[in-house]
Parts: structure tokens; sequence; C-alpha cells
């Protein structure tokens, strides 16, 4: 990339973080309005799907243009990924079918996968290591802008307009960022001596569609041990290998083997997805306390995660900085680590809103503090012309960490629910239906489902169709689901804190290296002889 200044770089900057904004806020707005349009457009039954396409396709289109944008440059990629996400969003608004929306969310998931892959991997080769912990805490930020402002915006505008402009009324900031980078953005040439690794590109695609399929269905629509789950992990497996036996040989490898043998490089992305799992955890299952434990609705439980994305954004961005100020990145992961196992252990034991508030605020702080540092410390321990398939490495494990967090989250849950309630019932402190009428009793028993905690409206609903001297044993009924909810929840943050205790046990274990001043390794080079020759250590460069 040619020599820029400083203005034009942060000129640049400018246009890669509304890219990335433009990206980031189609997703949290979507999330809170999608229970809403599926309800409109019908077939209910497929709603995962809508889910699980966006993530395959995002997924694979991140790995893959990790490497081909270290080739190509990173500008086309930045435009075709605004591109894809244009359109699959203006489609999404057209969608009449639950099989159209598909069809179209899979489209925005080939743009969003490329676009944070881009933008990341683009403040790379902008800045140094050094500098650039300060522009990636500023990215983290506005992405935790994007998750306080979205859900509070789809809510309101599903409520006051038609679905329809929930992926639209954001289309207008991506044409702008298209514009910004097209004119803004530096050519790059291409790499001549390297060549397209289509066999590797085409296994790993495999391994990862059938690894999501199987953790993102385990447990939910096939049991564990079924075939199918059985089928696709198996496939995984055997794809993997495969891939693996391509790589070593490959000229021009989609994923360099090689990246894994730098200890940095692994022990980060095990942090990464050891931390995602775990982070996955609070945001998938405190609404789960908030509204089913404590009858909260779902518009005040947004309120409740807001703690967690404000402290996010201000701690990212301030810890950025003072890593860019210091040169030390590993302090700030033991530090943020532990805050993030507090949240983890509060959400546990929480009894009331307020704890819930504390819990994710604690969180947040964790997350802005120690979530900035495992892609730096990645990008600044391999080459600059290894940027692209590096960070994206990372992000792909992250990604995994997230759906397998999920699935195996999920079966905990379940099965702990499953467990709790028939302890409940036994125990002689559950509801005694024997004593009812047959026909009270046989529809008070299909009431025994914590899942329908997070329905407050039909609760009372229920509640008053009831005869009157039933409706004192329905409130019993009701008091002991969500105790027993409340229990299940707290094994759940348990497990979710086994996760990020073991994530931080690998923190201790992660190498620190001086943060590169500069993206010219040959320059650099001596400057980090220097340092390994001071501290007597005879290792030879990372680069």
């Amino acid at each position: 990339m040619e020599e820029l200044t400083s203005s034009k770089k942060v000129t640049i900057m400018i246009a890669l973080m509304a890219a990335m904004f433009f990206a980031a806020i189609n997703q949290t707005i979507v999330g809170t309005a999608m229970p809403r349009i599926i309800a409109i457009l019908g077939g209910i039954e497929y709603y995962t799907w809508v889910i699980t396409i966006y993530m395959l396709t995002s997924t694979i289109a991140t790995v893959l243009v990790g490497k081909l944008s270290d080739i190509y440059g990173r500008k086309p990629f930045l435009l075709t990924g605004i591109v894809f996400f244009i359109i699959g969003a203006f489609l999404s608004g057209t969608a009449s079918t639950i099989f159209h929306l598909i069809t179209y969310r899979g489209i925005q998931g080939v743009g969003g996968g490329i676009l944070m892959s881009a933008t990341v991997t683009a403040v790379g080769d902008l800045f140094a290591p050094r500098e650039r912990a300060k522009w990636t805490g500023v990215m983290m930020a506005i992405f935790g802008f994007s998750s306080v402002l979205g859900p509070t915006l789809g809510g309101f505008m599903i409520d006051h307009m038609a679905w329809k402009w929930v992926f639209w009324i954001f289309l207008p900031l991506g044409l702008v960022a298209f514009v910004m980078i097209w004119f803004m953005f530096p050519k790059t040439a291409r790499v001549e001596t390297e060549s397209i690794d289509y066999m590797g590109s085409i296994f790993l695609s495999l391994a990862i569609v059938a690894l999501l399929l199987g953790f993102s269905w385990a447990g939910s629509k096939y049991a564990w041990s079924s075939p199918q789950i059985l089928g696709l992990l198996s496939a995984a497996v055997v794809c993997l290998v495969i891939l693996l036996l391509i790589e070593r040989k490959a000229r021009s490898p989609v994923m360099p083997l090689g990246l894994f043998k730098n200890s940095i490089v692994t022990i980060s992305n095990s942090i990464g997805f050891l931390m995602n799992a775990g982070m996955m955890g609070a945001m998938i299952y405190l609404p789960f306390f908030v509204q089913g434990v404590k009858g909260v609705s779902p518009t005040n439980s947004g309120f409740v995660n807001m703690p967690m994305s404000i402290s996010m954004i201000v701690l990212s961005t301030l810890s950025g900085r003072w890593i860019s100020k210091s040169g030390k990145y590993k302090r700030y992961a033991i530090i943020g680590m532990p805050f993030l196992v507090a949240g983890m252990v509060m959400m546990a034991f929480m009894n009331s809103i307020t704890m819930a508030v504390f819990s994710m605020l604690i969180f947040g702080i964790g997350l802005g503090i120690a979530m900035p540092v495992f892609t730096l410390t990645v990008q600044n321990a391999v080459s600059p012309s290894d940027l692209g398939v590096a960070t994206a490495t990372a992000t792909l494990f992250r990604n995994l960490g997230g759906t397998i967090g999920i699935a195996v989250m999920g079966t905990v849950m379940n099965t702990t629910l499953k467990n709790k309630l028939k302890a409940a019932m036994t125990s002689g402190h559950g509801v005694d239906l024997t004593r009812l009428d047959p026909a009270v009793a046989s529809q008070l028993s299909g009431f025994l489902n914590p899942q329908m905690l997070l329905d407050q409206p039909k609760l009372k609903e229920l509640h008053n169709t009831l005869p009157a001297d039933v409706q004192p044993l329905f409130t019993q009924m009701i008091a002991m689901l969500r105790s027993v909810l409340s229990d299940s929840l707290t094994v759940v943050f348990l497990f979710g804190t086994a996760l990020l205790v073991l994530a931080f046990i690998l923190v201790l274990f992660l190498k620190e290296i001086p943060l590169r001043t500069s993206n010219d390794v040959k320059k650099e080079q001596p400057e980090e002889e220097e340092v390994r020759t001071r501290k007597g250590k005879k290792e030879p460069a990372l680069h």
C-alpha cells in the first residue's frame, strides 16, 4: 500500500467506520424485529434458518476473503462486501415468503462476512500494531454503539412502521460508505506470485458448513446422538482431514498451517474461541432470567443489556489508547479477564434486576478491556503479507466458539431444566395435580413448560381464563417454574464461567512481543532483534 499521510489515514478510517457501522447496525436492528417479521410472513418452523443461513454464508465469506484480499488487496472486497450487503438488505425488505427471506439473508451474510473481515484487516494495513491498538478499540466501540442503538430502534420501527423499513432505513449509509471507500481507499497491486487455493477453499467451506449445521441443530432440531448430527460432525472431521492434506502441499494455502506453529496465534485464537463461547451465555440467556424469572417485559429487558454495551464502548476505546501508548498488551488481557469471570459468576447467583444490571456492567468492562487484545496479538505476530488470512482465521475461531457455545449451553439448559422440573414435582414441593379434576389437571400439566414464562401476556390471559379456585394453584405452579428456570440458569452461567476461567489460564501463557511501530518488516526487524538480544534470547524473529 502506498505511503499515506496521517490525515489521509484518518479520512480512510472514517470510511471504514461507516462501512463497519452499516453492517453492524443492520444486524442489531433486525434482531429485535425478526420475530414479528416471521409472524407476518409465516413459516415459524423455518425461523432458525433465517439466523443459520446468515451465520453460514458470513463465516465462509470471512475466511475465504481473508486470503483473497492478501492477493488482490482490500479495496475490491470492501466494495464488493457493501454491494452484496445492500442487495441482500434491499431484497430482504421485498420478501413475501419465509423462503425468500432465507435466500436474501444468505446474500446479506456474504456481504456481512466480507465487510467484517476486510474492515478489520484494512485497519492492519493502515496502521502499525502499536498505533493499530487505538483504532481497533474505536472499531469495537462502533460495534458496541450499534448494539445499543439497533435493538431499541428496531423495536420502535416494527411497532410504528412497515417491517421492510427495518432492512431499508440504513441503505443510504451503505451507498455513502461505498462512495467514500471508492474515492478514499488507496489501490494495492496484486501479488502476482500468489495462486488461488481452490481445493483448499472448497474443503474448508464444506468443513465449516458441516460443523456449524451440526452444532446449530444438535440438541434442538435433532438429538446429539441422532444419525443427522453424527453424520454432519463426521463429515466435518473428514473434510478437515482432507483440508490438512491439501494445505500441506498447496503453493498458496487458504489457511496456512504455519500460522498455528506460532504460539501467539494459536493461543490467541483459542482464547477468542472460549471467550465467545462463554460470552454467548450472557447474551442469549440473560433475557431468560429478566423476562422468565423476574417477569420483565421484552422492551424493558433490552435496557438490562445496555450497561454492558455502554461500558464496552467506553473501555474498548480507552484500552486501545492505553495499549497504543504503552506498547504492551498482555497486561490488559490479564486485567480484563477477571472482570469477565466475575460478571459471569454474578449472573450465576443473581436474584434481582439490580444485580443483573450490575453483572452486565462488570461483564462489559471485561469485554471492553480484553476483547481488542486478541485480534491485535494475531496481527502483530504475523508478517503483513499474511495479515488478511490471519485476521480471518481469528474471526473464524470466534464464530465457531459462539456457535458451539450456544449449542452446548442449550443442551446444558434443556437437560438441567428437565431434571430439575422432575425433581421439583417429586420432592413434595411441587404442584399436586392428583387432587384436581382430571380435565383441569390435564390442562395445568400442559403448562408445565418453563418456556411459557417468556410470554407474560399469555400467562395473564391463562390465569384469567382458569376457574377462581384453580387460580391459586396456577400461581403456585408458575412460582415453581420460575424457581426451576432460575436454578437451571445458574448451571448454564457456571458452565460459561468455567469456559472463561480456562480462557484466563491460557492468557497467562500468552507470549508478549513488542508491538511493531511500522508495517515495514525489514525496517522493524533490527529493532526486534535488539530487544531479543537485550533479553538474552536467541530465538528467530517471528516474521
